[in-house]
C-alpha cells in the first residue's frame, strides 16, 4: 500500500508540470558572435591594477545607487582598460543609457566612455 501512494504520488506531479508550456530561454547567439571578435572588449579584459579596478567600482556604486534604473541597467557590463571604460548590456530605454553613459563619464572624465549599450525591445 505503501509504494502504490508513493507511485499515486509521482504520477499527480507528474499530470500536474504535463502540458505547461517552457519559458522562452533568451538568444544571446548574436551578441557572443560579435564578442568572439579580438576587437570587441569583454569582461575577461577588465585590467586589475588599482585604478581600473576602482574605476569600475565608482562607476557601479554610482549606477546601483540609482532606484530608478532597471534591473537590466543594474546588470550591465562595466569594463575598464586604461582608464577608458567600455559599456555593454541591454537596458530599457534611450534615457536610462544616457542616464548611464552620464554617470560613467562623469566618474571616468569625458571622452572616456564607450558606449556600447543596446536598448532592449519590450
Amino acid at each position: 500500500m505503501k509504494y502504490l501512494r508513493v507511485a499515486l504520488m509521482i504520477a499527480i506531479c507528474a499530470g500536474a508540470s504535463y502540458g505547461q508550456e517552457q519559458p522562452t530561454q533568451p538568444d544571446n547567439t548574436k551578441v557572443n558572435k560579435r564578442d568572439r571578435s579580438a576587437a570587441e572588449v569583454t569582461a575577461d579584459q577588465q585590467k586589475m591594477n588599482a585604478a581600473d579596478r576602482d574605476l569600475t567600482q565608482k562607476i557601479r556604486q554610482s549606477i546601483m545607487a540609482d532606484k530608478s534604473l532597471s534591473t537590466y541597467a543594474h546588470n550591465i557590463k562595466i569594463i575598464s582598460r586604461d582608464g577608458v571604460v567600455t559599456l555593454k548590456g541591454p537596458v530599457r530605454s534611450e534615457e536610462e543609457k544616457s542616464v548611464i553613459v552620464a554617470k560613467a563619464s562623469a566618474v571616468a572624465g569625458a571622452g572616456k566612455v564607450t558606449d556600447q549599450l543596446s536598448v532592449k525591445q519590450q
